[in-house]
This record gives C-alpha cells, sequence and structure tokens, in this order.
C-alpha cells in the first residue's frame, strides 16, 4: 500500500464505519418498532444503506478496489436482504461490513506509522 492510498483508505473507511454503525443501530431499532411504523424506518434506512454504498464505491475508485471488494459485497448482500424483507439477516451482513471497513483502516493506521507519518 502506498502512502497517498493508505490516507485516503483512512479517512473512507471512518466515515464508512460511522454510516455502517448508524445503519446497524437503525436496524436493532427497526426490529424493535411495531409492524405499521416499520415502513417508515425502511424508508430512511434505505437511502442512508445506498449512500454508504456510494461511499465504498467512491473508496474502490481512489484505492486498490480489491481492498474493499469484501466490504462493498456485504453491503450489496445486505441491501438484496433488506429488499427480499429479511431484515434480520440484513444486520449480518451490515456487521461484517464494519468487520472489514475496520480492518482497511487498522492496515492503513499500520502503514501511516510505519511511515512515521502517525
Amino acid at each position: 500500500m502506498q502512502t497517498k492510498e493508505a490516507i485516503i483508505a483512512y479517512a473512507q473507511s471512518e466515515k464508512a464505519k460511522a454510516g455502517l454503525l448508524m445503519a446497524s443501530q437503525l436496524l436493532e431499532i427497526y426490529h424493535g418498532l411495531p409492524d405499521h411504523d416499520r415502513h417508515g424506518a425502511e424508508r430512511f434506512l434505505r437511502p442512508l444503506l445506498g449512500m454508504i454504498s456510494s461511499e465504498i464505491h467512491l473508496s474502490k475508485k481512489m484505492t486498490s478496489p480489491e481492498v474493499w471488494a469484501a466490504v462493498d459485497k456485504s453491503l450489496n448482500t445486505a441491501l438484496v436482504m433488506m429488499n427480499s424483507g429479511v431484515l434480520s439477516e440484513a444486520s449480518y451482513h451490515i456487521v461484517q461490513a464494519i468487520s472489514g471497513v475496520t480492518t482497511i483502516g487498522q492496515r492503513s493506521m499500520e502503514h501511516l506509522i510505519r511511515e512515521k507519518l502517525l
């Protein structure tokens, strides 16, 4: 990983992680809502996941795409599960995406520490 790529990956991973954590919390809230209130929550959650997905695609263009492949796959699977009405499965894939983004951030930070930039 090059230094420029590490800086960009670290910044993008932090943004993506924040969004994914919010989405994860919203999914937990969603599960506790009565059925008649869930439609409103879905209308908020879908665009949020779409924005996070856009950030992941931007990250793939700005850095090595293979670095983000697992995160992209997890997020896409979560969107498919959500669109299929299986939101409990979407939660699992959001957590997988959080783990992947955290790993990207950690590896980027380690590179920057080795280069004595952090």
